[in-house]
């Protein structure tokens, strides 16, 4: 299918959606951001892309914890060390509700929805709809909408969402605490989304966060690219071997140290070229995406923390990976 007849059939199944005209909006940002790569800016290099994008790529706007909570939001923190712990855990505190004046929450800038009293938030992992079937599990609910910028805690109830009405399941080989998915069927086109919840945990090693999305052993084909080609669009994605390189790499970062996010980090980080893009498609059809930093350092999606590499292995695997 080409792109001018993707646009025409979403058009179509849009307007036959039952749902306001902001929940189009957000669906069709959401779509055309998977669709056809977001547009970057060249410059600065601190991209400071809006958080629908954000969320949708898992791989930029490293001020989103803070733009979705407000400045005042709790930022993560280095929690006691527990006996036989190697590094100090990192505690990422539960995703809190705006007051009761609307305040704290930029609810319409990030898709989100309300389930078992946590906040789940639109998933950087991708999940094509002509795969969503086998990995949709029981039926959880039906969203309810109704969530903006403005809304108070009241709002906040279960099942809330600010992405309309559409039914929400567990997913199939991943545990419900962390990830749900929203499944739409119109005119026999499958509209799917994977919702993480990234919030209210606390990271010891890299196990405790990548361990979830299953990597290790799981890793059907991959692909890389250069930070040129993510900052500008251009999709030159080169082939990675699913071999025994990348699984030992994945084991390093399942061992990796975690890093808690700060102002002074993220600038440093981001203000420089030295990234490189992995996708990783799993067999169960996921495409997991993750960013590594010259530094040593990998970060998933918008979590507030990043994690450390042993040095050699990162290196090595880096070096793997070209110019």
């Amino acid at each position: 299918m080409n792109e001018e007849q993707f646009k025409q059939n979403y058009k179509k199944a849009v307007d036959h959606m039952k749902t306001n005209e902001q929940m189009k909006k957000r669906v069709e940002q959401a779509l055309n951001t998977q669709h056809q790569g977001p547009k970057r800016q060249h410059k600065p290099l601190y991209i400071a892309a809006s958080v629908v994008i954000a969320a949708s790529i898992g791989l930029a706007a490293p001020s989103v914890w803070q733009q979705f909570n407000g400045p005042d939001a709790p930022t993560p923190q280095v929690a006691e060390v527990t006996p036989g712990a190697s590094f100090d855990p990192i505690v990422i505190p539960k995703m809190e509700l705006p007051d009761s004046q609307g305040k704290g929450a930029m609810a319409d800038m990030m898709q989100l929805v309300v389930y078992g009293g946590n906040i789940y938030t639109q998933s950087p992992t991708l999940l094509e709809g002509a795969n969503a079937l086998d990995l949709r599990g029981e039926k959880l609910g039906t969203t309810t909408g109704g969530i903006d910028e403005l809304s108070g805690q009241d709002k906040y109830t279960e099942l809330a969402s600010n992405i309309g009405e559409a039914d929400i399941y567990a997913v199939n080989g991943y545990d419900k605490d962390f990830r749900i998915m929203s499944y739409t069927e119109i005119d026999g086109q499958v509209y799917a989304q994977l919702f993480d919840k990234n919030n209210g945990i606390t990271i010891g090693t890299g196990a405790d966060l990548i361990g979830k999305l299953h990597l290790e052993g799981n890793v059907a084909s991959a692909q890389w690219e250069t930070f040129d080609s993510w900052n500008n669009g251009k999709q030159q994605f080169q082939p990675l071997a699913a071999d025994e390189s990348l699984e030992s790499f994945i084991s390093a970062l399942s061992a990796a140290k975690p890093i808690a996010t700060s102002p002074e980090l993220e600038e440093n980080l981001y203000g420089k070229e030295d990234r490189k893009m992995i996708y990783l498609t799993l067999e169960d059809k996921t495409q997991v995406p993750l960013v590594l930093f010259g530094e040593g350092l990998v970060r998933y999606g918008n979590v507030p923390a990043f994690l450390e590499v042993e040095k050699g292995a990162f290196q090595s695997f880096w070096n793997s990976l070209g110019e």
